[in-house]
């Protein structure tokens, strides 16, 4: 079972305002925060969300093929999080909209390190 994704960052205070108002969009909040990581989560959960500077001091780097989906309640959450994350220097790769299946909404774009998110909404 999945318990959580870490991401890396070259800068941890930036990076951490950036999700801090991007995971907003979806309700999650910041529930930990020290010199090297912070983490999300749901409002009163656990932390299942890292950012963190790299544990060998090397510069953090993104994933070829790697990415994180996050799960939105609504089509108008997955715009929210995509234009918010494109307003705070994030980059586009992929505009909301549908795919996939039928009723699957999703959207894509890159944070400040260049990990690539994925937001998407699918109703039961």
């Amino acid at each position: 079972m999945l318990f959580g994704v870490v991401l890396g960052t070259n800068n941890l205070k930036e990076a951490g305002e950036f999700y801090d108002k991007l995971l907003g969009t979806i309700e999650m909040v910041r529930l930990m925060a020290d010199d090297v990581e912070i983490g999300y989560g749901p409002y009163g959960g656990a932390s299942c969300f890292w950012i963190t500077k790299p544990f060998n001091q090397k510069p953090a780097t993104f994933g070829n093929g790697t990415q994180v989906t996050f799960q939105a309640a609504s089509k108008e959450m997955v715009e929210e999080f995509h234009r918010l994350a494109l307003e705070l220097g994030g980059e586009n790769e992929g505009d909301p909209g549908y795919r996939y299946r039928p009723n699957y909404y999703g959207a894509y774009c890159r944070d400040l390190d260049g990990n690539k998110l994925h937001i998407m909404h699918e109703p039961k």
